[in-house]
């Protein structure tokens, strides 16, 4: 039917009445052939996104932001909470929105009334003809992480409940849904077979609630998959496995072969969720990536291999898991490296952006996934600090019982997670741990001259302390910075205004 519509406008406006029926016929299929690639591109696009995380010491002004992902066709954003100055800045770009509600505030949704306030302020205030393009609010985060003890179990359902009733009595319930994004060890196979997937047995009753309602509301299951976190917390997992080039040794399920970890992790979450009685749920991957610092197998050339071999597997005629066919919408993680993460989980939590923390890119990747590498489009305009660092004062006696205590104070307040074994900075002696150390915390302080002092063991020097392997960076004049300054002097005026009508 599609192929006559075509071939009759093609007919009338374009192919000559000369031209055979035969050479018409493969001048369709041409055209058919063009339109599906364009097409295909183009779905690419549609469902690739990036998480922006913004712990970090100083942050990129949104317009930046924006720009980067606007030259790298990136269409999706998705946020960890719904700072009214961040998601202003969305409006009219064309970039899809995700906002965020951190664990922390959960338990106020409890009360409906707060859930109202909450949608009015941070989602109606935002849509208007030209506003931001919001589709999801996510209700916490990695809520049922074993970590947590079972804190917010209580708290996170009846938050999604008053969430989505928030959202459908403003009107915004069949555009906007609201979900959870879920860690992926909410089930488990007991095995390595995904047919014997099911949601753990301890948040069992709670997990069948949660998909039921989005089931009923027609809202997608959110899930976190890292492969990378497989190899890291597993010394015997098996390398390949988690990466997609085929070189693992296969996992058998019956008649399907799984080789890699993503469409066995993925096929599991579609089991759980047959027996949870909910096997139509859509699945949005909330998170996925590999991170290039802070262990051994952080490093740009497997984030490289891991991203290659993911935008080619949904190049690959948009191809999902065995089990679920259908295109899955997919989120980056993550768009920056955030330099005051937690590293409880561990020290490559700092480094899991695709670009710097200053919007640099760290290495060459296609994101539509033809393969033809290439380094995407870095910030632009970005306000840096002044060319000096601070470094090790070569005079001081190296030996002194005085560094120690010193170098481990900038670790804790700065980030050394570049010096540990296996990192980008690992490499260096004994002087440029010191002076790596120190100049983080003089950058992470925005160059506080008072953060450069270490009982006299430091200077500033305006000769870059970097190397060919490591990175000294320069701290970033923080949009957030700017923000607080320019609000310190609002006040200031409108006191200044109100002594002078007194």
């Amino acid at each position: 039917m599609f192929e006559k519509a075509i071939f009759s406008f093609l007919h009338f406006f374009i192919i000559p009445s000369s031209l055979t029926m035969t050479r018409a016929r493969f001048l369709v299929w041409a055209f058919l052939v063009l339109f599906m690639i364009s097409n295909s591109s183009d779905a690419i696009d549609d469902i690739i996104g990036v998480n922006w995380g913004t712990q970090a010491a100083q942050v990129l002004d949104p317009k930046i932001v924006i720009q980067m992902l606007k030259d790298n066709g990136i269409k999706k954003i998705k946020l960890f909470d719904s700072d009214h100055w961040t998601v202003k800045h969305f409006a009219g770009t064309g970039i899809q929105v995700m906002l965020g509600i951190p664990n922390n505030q959960l338990s106020k949704f409890q009360d409906y009334d707060k859930a109202k306030d909450w949608v009015k302020n941070n989602v109606s205030k935002h849509l208007y003809d030209g506003g931001v393009d919001i589709k999801y609010v996510a209700v916490g985060n990695e809520p049922f992480l074993k970590s947590y003890n079972g804190s917010y179990e209580k708290t996170i359902f009846p938050a999604l409940k008053n969430i989505q009733k928030a959202l459908d009595e403003a009107g915004h319930g069949t555009k906007i849904k609201a979900t959870i994004p879920q860690n992926g060890d909410v089930y488990t196979s007991g095995s390595d077979a995904p047919s014997h997937g099911h949601f753990r047995d301890d948040i069992k009753d709670s997990m069948y609630k949660i998909v039921k309602f989005l089931k009923e509301k027609n809202a997608p299951f959110v899930v976190n998959i890292y492969p990378f976190l497989s190899l890291y917390e597993n010394p015997d997992f098996p390398v390949d496995f988690a990466f997609f080039d085929g070189g693992a040794k296969p996992v058998r399920d019956g008649s399907i072969e799984y080789t890699n970890m993503y469409d066995a992790n993925l096929d599991t979450l579609v089991w759980s969720l047959k027996k949870a009685g909910a096997p139509n749920v859509s699945i949005i991957v909330g998170e996925i990536g590999w991170p290039t610092d802070g262990n051994i197998n952080a490093n740009a050339k497997f984030a490289r291999k891991f991203y290659d071999g993911f935008f080619k597997k949904i190049a690959s005629n948009q191809k999902g898991t065995p089990l679920h066919a259908a295109p899955i919408e997919v989120y980056l993680f993550s768009l920056l490296d955030e330099n005051i993460k937690s590293t409880a989980p561990g020290y490559f939590e700092r480094h899991w952006g695709i670009f710097q923390y200053d919007g640099q890119p760290k290495f060459s990747v296609d994101f539509t996934g033809k393969g033809a590498d290439k380094m995407p489009l870095g910030a632009k305009n970005v306000p840096y600090l002044q060319n000096q660092w601070c470094v090790f004062d070569a005079s001081k006696n190296i030996s002194s019982y005085k560094i120690s205590p010193n170098m481990e104070y900038a670790c804790a307040f700065g980030d050394c997670t570049s010096l540990i074994y296996g990192g980008t900075c690992n490499n260096l002696d004994k002087k440029g741990n010191i002076s790596y150390a120190f100049n983080m915390y003089f950058q992470m302080q925005s160059q506080d001259v008072e953060a450069c002092v270490f009982e006299g063991f430091a200077k500033i020097v305006n000769k870059n302390a970097s190397t060919s392997q490591c990175l000294f960076p320069i701290g970033l004049e923080s949009f957030g910075t700017r923000l607080i300054l320019m609000r310190a002097i609002n006040i200031i005026s409108g006191l200044l205004i109100s002594f002078t009508l007194f």
